[in-house]
């Protein structure tokens, strides 16, 4: 009976140990707080070689039963135990969360939001926090105070990015302890493709669709001034406006027909996949930097023609998300 009992403690306790390890790698929600058990610490490499030091002074005392080197030689155990109890407090209790993540485009650095908050009564120093294989970032904690940060990540391919845990380590306050905890939160970047340098919007694209106004190719009725775009006609520049030194800009006219653009897969013809999103995602941001009408045409879906920053991201987002797995789309709004 009583071997049985023991037994099953142990097994318990081998299985929450083994529960714990699992629950560090599994993505968390909400904030995540530094707990004790999160928190682990060895000795630096100068903590190492004062551990030597140490030893080598010990023994030198215990040769010479020199009572000074015996004093001495505990009065710094003692100091380094001291920093090896305030490294790990240093550490010990920090809570994090994120915020919101601004979306990319494919090979600019994702940046990603993070409160790092200290519930305590004593003040944190020269904490450092980082991805895997990314340069860390520093930061001190007054009492009871928190600070917000960007952790930094690059993109390579467009989609959603995971950036993975993060460690936080610390060796305040004398470099001998190396203390660290990982935080997984739950959180992603949206990377659109990247845009293509050709900036040129194909003419055969433009469809009338009504008489509501054609922002800028109409010669009815001024409507307002925008920057000068490659392709613009010379009658439409204003040329006053630079000859005052102040730049080059267009004339916009309200009246005529409005032209609406549809940016369809199908024109792109036989370019590969990546190089077709390059491109269309290119003519989303010219088309809404002119303030036009438009809509996009995918092989999968059909985005109804529109203007402003909803419409763009939304447009950019389809992009992004072409040919994903479907559990891993969804509008960000």
């Amino acid at each position: 009976m009583t071997r049985r009992l023991v037994g099953g403690r142990l097994f318990a306790g081998q299985r929450a140990f083994w529960q714990r390890l699992l629950r560090r790698d599994a993505a968390e929600s909400g904030p995540v707080t530094l707990t004790r058990r999160r928190v682990y610490i060895l000795p630096s490499r100068n903590g190492v070689v004062f551990g030597v030091l140490l030893l080598a002074m010990l023994i030198g005392a215990i040769n010479y039963q020199n009572s000074l080197a015996f004093i001495f030689t505990f009065l710094l155990a003692g100091l380094g135990v001291v920093s090896m109890v305030h490294t790990f407090r240093n550490l010990n209790g920090l809570r994090l969360r994120v915020g919101h993540i601004q979306p990319v485009f494919a090979g600019e650095q994702a940046a990603f939001p993070l409160s790092v908050e200290n519930p305590r009564g004593h003040p944190r120093f020269a904490l450092k926090l980082h991805f895997t294989g990314q340069p860390p970032e520093g930061l001190d904690l007054p009492v009871n105070g928190g600070q917000w940060l960007q952790l930094h990540h690059p993109t390579a391919q467009r989609g959603w990015l995971h950036p993975g845990r993060i460690t936080l380590y610390t060796r305040f306050p004398l470099g001998l302890f190396h203390a660290w905890g990982y935080a997984n939160i739950a959180m992603r970047a949206l990377v659109y493709p990247a845009p293509s340098n050709e900036r040129s919007l194909p003419a055969e694209l433009l469809v009338p669709s009504g008489s509501d106004g054609d922002q800028g190719r109409g010669d009815d009725d001024f409507a307002a001034l925008r920057p000068y775009h490659p392709g613009d006609s010379l009658r439409h520049v204003h040329w006053k406006v630079l000859a005052r030194g102040q730049g080059l800009v267009t004339k916009q006219f309200g009246g005529g027909v409005n032209e609406e653009l549809w940016l369809r897969w199908e024109q792109l013809g036989n370019l590969a996949l990546e190089e077709k999103l390059s491109r269309l995602t290119r003519w989303v941001l010219e088309a809404d930097a002119r303030g036009m009408t438009y809509g996009l045409a995918l092989p999968d879906r059909e985005i109804t023609p529109s203007r402003g920053e909803a419409h763009r991201r939304h447009c950019l987002e389809a992009l992004a998300l072409f040919q994903m797995p479907t559990e891993r789309r969804g509008f960000t709004g």
